[in-house]
């Protein structure tokens, strides 16, 4: 993931402070697995978004 993507997944799930403040080292366990499970949410859903228009 690129650093900009992190970052606004971050500032969606609320822990956005907390990366500023401490780095990625400081964010939870739970924080980054939540990150995670976004990221795999929106690609699936661009991955199907992309299946039905047929590209």
């Amino acid at each position: 993931m690129s650093e900009r993507f992190k970052e606004e997944l971050a500032k969606d799930l609320g822990f956005y402070d907390v990366v500023q403040e401490e780095g990625w080292g400081g964010i939870k366990a739970r924080d980054a697995g939540n990150m995670v499970k976004r990221a795999i949410e929106l690609a699936e859903a661009h991955l199907a978004s992309e299946k039905q228009s047929g590209n």
